[in-house]
Parts: C-alpha cells; sequence; structure tokens
C-alpha cells in the first residue's frame, strides 16, 4: 500500500515510521528542518520504553505535487491546517484514494456524509469556515480516525512516543468498508491497535471529551492532566464542561461507552502530560482552537444546548489566542 503523511510530526511521524519498517511505500509530505533531516538520514521513532524505531529509507518531499498519487493519505496536520492545504490534497488522489482524517475535534465532514438526523448535510463552520474543505475534498472519500497516542516531536525527524498506540478507524456511514479493514490491517502488522468501527461519531465525542476540557484548561493554566485531574476545582471544571458536551452529542446520536468519571481516570493514567494546546501556548503556534471547542459550542447552538461553562473557558482561550498573535509571543512558565 502506498501511503502519503501530510504532516511529518508527532503523530504523522509515529504512524509513518512504524508503517515504513513494517514494509509500507511511506511518503512524508513534510518542510523546513524536519524534511531536511528525514531527507538526510531518515526519521526515529523513540518508543515508550526507549526502544527506537528508524526508518531510513522513506522519501519526503516538500510539495504534494512532488509526491504524486497514493492509495491512502494520512492527513495529520491540525484541523485548523487542513484549509489552507485542501486544494493541493487534488494532487495526491486518484480514483479510489481515502483521505484519512487524524485531527481532533468535530470533523469538516461530520453531516455531510453517512449522518442520518435532521442536520445531513450541513457545515460546521467553526471545522470548515466558508465551506473551504468540502469544496475540495469529496465526504465520501473520507475514513474518520480517533488518534489516543500522546507524542510530541523531539527535534527534527525524531519523535518521541509518551503513551499509547491506538487509532480507531471508521466511516462516516458506518459500514465495514474492505477500504477500512484493509487499512486496519496494514496498522495492525505495524504494531498499532486500529479497530474499525461501526460508529466513528461516537468514538470521537469519546476523545472530544477530554480535548475540549483538558487541552484549554492546561493552557490557560499550564498544568499537566495529572495536575488537572488531581487538582479539585479544575477536575470539577473539566466534569462540568464534559456533561454540556455529553448533552450535546446525546442530541446528535452519539453514545458513549464509558462514564465520564472513567475518561477523566484515564487523562489523569497518562500523567504529567503537556496536552497539545499547552504545547502551542509555550511554542507561540496557532492554536488548535476552533475544532476543539468552538464546534462544540457551534453544535450547542444547533441543538438548543446551554454550554455556559465551556463558553467561559473558550472566551478566557479566544482572548489568550489573540494576545500571542498579536504580539507575536509564547507564553512559558519558568523558574523563578
Amino acid at each position: 500500500m502506498s501511503i502519503a503523511i501530510v504532516g511529518a510530526g508527532a503523530i504523522g511521524g509515529q504512524l509513518g515510521v512504524k508503517l515504513a519498517a513494517a514494509g509500507e511505500r511511506v511518503t512524508f509530505i513534510a518542510r523546513g528542518a524536519n524534511l531536511e533531516a528525514i531527507q538526510a538520514g531518515g526519521m526515529r521513532l523513540i518508543e515508550e520504553d526507549g526502544s527506537e524505531v528508524h526508518a531510513r529509507d522513506v522519501r519526503a518531499v516538500r510539495s504534494m505535487q512532488e509526491a504524486g498519487v497514493h492509495d491512502t493519505v494520512l492527513l495529520t496536520v491540525k484541523a485548523h491546517q487542513v484549509g489552507p492545504i485542501a486544494a493541493d490534497l487534488r494532487h495526491l488522489m486518484g480514483p479510489d484514494t481515502a483521505i484519512v482524517t487524524l485531527q481532533n475535534g468535530i470533523p469538516w465532514w461530520y453531516f455531510l456524509h453517512g449522518y442520518d438526523g435532521p442536520q445531513a448535510g450541513r457545515q460546521v463552520e467553526n471545522s470548515d469556515p466558508g465551506g473551504q474543505i468540502a469544496r475540495h475534498i469529496d465526504a465520501a472519500r473520507v475514513i474518520g480516525s480517533v488518534v489516543y497516542p500522546a507524542a510530541i516531536l523531539e527535534k527534527p525527524g525524531v519523535v518521541r512516543v509518551v503513551e499509547g498506540n491506538r487509532y480507531t478507524l471508521g466511516e462516516p456511514d458506518g459500514s465495514m468498508s474492505a477500504r477500512a479493514q484493509a487499512l486496519s490491517e496494514r496498522l495492525g502488522h505495524a504494531g498499532f491497535k486500529a479497530p474499525v468501527s461501526a460508529d466513528i461519531r461516537s468514538e470521537i465525542w469519546l476523545k472530544l471529551w477530554g480535548n475540549l476540557s483538558f487541552n484549554p484548561i492546561s493552557a490557560l493554566t499550564h498544568a499537566t492532566l495529572v495536575d488537572i485531574c488531581r487538582f479539585p476545582e479544575t477536575r470539577a471544571l473539566a466534569r462540568a464542561m464534559m456533561l454540556e458536551a455529553q448533552a450535546i452529542a446525546t442530541a446528535l446520536g452519539a453514545t458513549f461507552r464509558v462514564d465520564i468519571d472513567r475518561r477523566i481516570a484515564g487523562a489523569e493514567k497518562v500523567g504529567a502530560h503537556k496536552t497539545s494546546m499547552l504545547q502551542d501556548v509555550e511554542a507561540g503556534r496557532a492554536i488548535e482552537l476552533e475544532a476543539l471547542v468552538g464546534s462544540v459550542i457551534e453544535l450547542g447552538r444547533i441543538t438548543d444546548t446551554p454550554t455556559p461553562h465551556i463558553d467561559a473557558v473558550y472566551a478566557l482561550m479566544r482572548l489568550l489566542a489573540r494576545s500571542l498573535e498579536t504580539q507575536g509571543g509564547r507564553l512559558v512558565v519558568q523558574p523563578a
């Protein structure tokens, strides 16, 4: 299987290195120092136990046009980065190319394909402003995915896994398609847990439960997951936000296979991990706020579900994001 990975960051790197080591034909689309490092010496993955996997012979290119057509595209950039590159994805697509979306938050295709409800065909503006993505990617090409690993790009060409190796897959229409099962098998052969779900939207909400609460709370407080979960006030705030999100998801037909307390316990178990949103604040990068939080508020308005706790945290994060962007700065807590 030929696999193009758009975005050779932490998640793209973990996937690409292990797939390449398992014999798949992997092409990274990368840029800057990361591209140069991969072209010069391949990409290294440091596993949780400290062992290393080195994919020396992977192909790495700067543009999708240079990469050419592939069987499968793993779209591993962040949610707010998909729109600006959507038009160029056509260079990777043949008639049967599948696009695997690995973004956190409510995906742009949520109501556009395979959704059976009154909102069918509706655009989620916070996930796809102006429909920019939908204009360039047929939602029927999409295989949804939920990303559970936590990893960091330690330096150009080197990814370190903090925890996890599970990527849940699912067709938006709930079918157990041959293409989804084939991808699941390839990922399994590479050492991942990659079950195919018949209800990928419910799986998305299960992951989003944590993202919409722990990510902004961590970015505002500069606390790790374990600290947020063990500090009574922030644990209570996360729980309140999750309850609001659960009411929205339920109104849209999603179900939760675990309860809130078990979900919080799972986050606590990850330990002293900085969420991706906190990492972005510290690095001065654009913050993945709209797909993770703004989209949930949007769906709350659609379903007439109040979201006072989510609204308050979102307002604080929007102001922080604007301040960092306006000043071209970053925010890091350092020893006095």
